[in-house]
């Protein structure tokens, strides 16, 4: 690929931008050489500014988001977007959430520009586990998880019952709760069909991988090693 068309399509500016970027010498090789407008180039010997470009498309990177922020690209208010790079929404294909974290929920989230594996996390017919630390409003009343791991649970408003749920009692009232649905607001339905109201919610888990000390509100790229503990659970 042409290196005007490489560098535009991460999201680093318009092709007129990285022309600029060429005429300035500010992309070159790893050893220093500047580049030319008319350059091929691997992707992996490109340097912006002495640093590596982003990943080529197939990224997958972690967010530990933080209450108070919305997974869409163009809510109005505070997104996750704005804990990111903005050249991550100028990426063609753009870099789009795996599922959903709603706006009072924090934890993991994973974002990609890779469809194929968005739409391999999130299919329920790879039941690909989720875990979830919730606090409650209420004390559990104790049969929690049996009913959660019944099979047999309706949400109000439904007609399938719920594929069996993991629950663990962590306190008198707090739970942890591993799904491998993602119906809307689904853990907290879960609890208010069971007469309790979840006060906090935060994703811990996605299928073999977990935040690993990332502190909230920071990201990082996957690496190949990490996206299998995903869709190989």
């Amino acid at each position: 690929m042409r290196l005007i068309k490489l560098v535009s399509n991460l999201g680093y500016g318009s092709q007129k931008d990285v022309r600029a970027m060429i005429r300035d010498e500010r992309l070159t090789t790893r050893d220093g050489v500047p580049l030319g407008l008319e350059a091929r180039v691997a992707h992996a010997d490109v340097l912006l500014d002495g640093e590596p470009l982003d990943p080529p498309q197939g990224l997958v990177l972690m967010l530990n988001k933080p209450c108070g922020y919305t997974c869409s690209t163009s809510d109005p208010g505070l997104t996750v977007y704005s804990l990111l790079p903005h050249r991550f929404l100028l990426r063609k294909p753009v870099v789009s959430s795996v599922g959903r974290l709603d706006s009072d929920s924090s934890g993991l989230l994973l974002l990609t520009d890779d469809g194929q594996f968005l739409h391999h996390v999130i299919s329920p017919r790879r039941a690909i586990a989720k875990t979830y630390e919730v606090t409650l409003a209420r004390p559990l009343r104790g049969d929690e998880g049996e009913v959660f791991a019944s099979g047999t649970l309706m949400l109000r408003s439904e007609t399938e019952p719920l594929l069996p749920a993991g629950f663990e009692a962590t306190g008198e009232q707090a739970a942890r709760v591993t799904i491998t649905e993602g119906r809307y607001h689904q853990v907290r339905r879960m609890l208010a069909a069971v007469g309790n109201h979840v006060e906090t919610l935060r994703r811990t888990r996605i299928g073999g991988l977990t935040l690993d000390g990332l502190e909230e509100g920071r990201w990082r790229f996957l690496a190949a090693s990490e996206i299998e503990a995903v869709i190989r659970t």
